[in-house]
């Protein structure tokens, strides 16, 4: 199966620090794949290198077999590629509505112009309902995303991200800080939303990456120390030690 994220001998430093050594990682195109690691493993750098926030100090990256090394975020976002962030990034004064209604008018090419009345471009307003719908937000369309609760903001952040038609979707962290069945309710809209797309999620919830994930990749001090299903990883002797733990069980 050809890759839809390929990354081949990263490196980023800052200054004399090396945050991410010899990063080698391959994510199959359709597969839903989550990275791990402690705190400070280099997991959101991996991120923010892969969508064009930093720029790798060595290294190639390529998305759909093009390389995007260097590449501005909108560039890499235009070839195909949407992501979240850990904190909830979302316009707070602005409704559920026009939040996602924004990300759809980007991603069809519409971008802003004052001149132009939204309710005479009937595919926008398909596509913002039909999302609306997909992340059971249309009952609080008129409400400023401000006053959802945080779990309501983390799933219109996830439609969002899903606003463009992106091929491949990365989560940082979409459950954190959610109760158990917020958590539940946000991986099966997860699974749902992604079904055909490729799926880079970061998580520190294990029975999240274990329920959800096809494949994981354990990064530690910015290097993958192993690769796997997560039948793999979970009896993956080195794993265990350097993070899993008892969690593994």
């Amino acid at each position: 199966m050809s890759a839809a994220i390929e990354i081949k001998d990263v490196q980023k430093r800052f200054g004399n620090v090396s945050i991410i050594r010899d990063l080698n990682l391959s994510v199959a195109k359709g597969e839903r794949h989550a990275i791990i690691g402690p705190n400070g493993a280099g997991k959101s750098t991996t991120f923010n290198l892969i969508s064009g926030y930093i720029k790798p100090s060595a290294g190639e990256i390529r998305l759909n077999g093009d390389a995007i090394s260097g590449l501005r975020p909108f560039e890499i976002n235009r070839r195909g590629l949407s992501r979240s962030f850990q904190v909830t990034n979302v316009f707070a004064r602005m409704t559920v509505l026009e939040n996602v209604r924004c990300a759809v008018l980007w991603a069809t090419g519409h971008g802003y112009a004052f001149w132009k009345n939204v309710d005479h471009l009937p595919e926008v307003k398909r596509r913002t309902d039909r999302i609306l719908d997909d992340i059971h937000l249309g009952h609080r369309r008129d409400v400023p995303a401000g006053l959802l609760t945080y779990a309501e903001q983390r799933e219109l952040e996830i439609g969002i991200t899903i606003a463009g038609g992106a091929s491949v979707i990365m989560l940082d962290e979409p459950t954190a800080g959610m109760s158990l069945a917020e958590t539940e309710r946000a991986v099966a809209l997860i699974r749902r939303l992604t079904e055909g797309r490729t799926l880079v999620i970061v998580e520190h919830d294990m029975s999240v990456v274990f329920g959800l994930a096809d494949r994981i990749s354990v990064l530690v001090y910015g290097q993958i120390i192993a690769s796997g299903t997560p039948e793999e990883i979970r009896a993956n002797r080195q794993v265990k030690e350097a993070y899993l733990g008892e969690e593994a069980h």
